[in-house]
């Protein structure tokens, strides 16, 4: 199996990160285009991607405000039963994100598209956190 795993500073308080990636509201800002859920371990989340793309999840781990994860129950293929999550640790003028993205049956073409495209939008979280922007769903892969 492969496994996408990004680790990076954050200028913004531990709480509000998470937030950013633990709540719809925080979501549709940087990935997802319209979410719905609740931050609730076993709950389930609609996670949206433009016209005919609905995905869903169920959150597998869930301690405000240091974890969270979801596991992919309804995806394309390659997501399917993967895990999308993020460990954060307050330090000295901000957050220390560890992001993962496991599971992935294997290191294919999706993988490694996936892989910079996760880099694309974790720079989006932290745009987001940091400065305030926030940049249309239709726009994002092109920021």
């Amino acid at each position: 199996m492969a496994d996408i795993l990004q680790d990076f500073p954050v200028v913004a308080p531990l709480e509000r990160v998470f937030a950013a990636v633990a709540t719809p509201a925080g979501l549709d800002a940087w990935w997802t285009e319209r979410s719905a859920g609740r931050p609730a371990e076993a709950a389930e989340y609609a996670l949206g991607f433009g016209p005919g793309v609905r995905w869903r999840a169920r959150v597998t781990r869930c301690a405000p405000p240091n974890e969270f994860e979801l596991e992919l129950t309804s995806a394309v293929d390659d997501w399917s039963g993967t895990r999308v999550g993020f460990l954060l640790a307050g330090r000295a003028g901000g957050t220390h994100v560890r992001f993962h993205h496991t599971g992935w049956p294997e290191a294919n073409e999706h993988y490694r598209v996936s892989c910079h495209c996760w880099a694309l939008y974790l720079r989006l979280l932290r745009r987001h956190l940091e400065h305030g922007e926030t940049v249309a769903y239709a726009d994002r892969l092109d920021a």
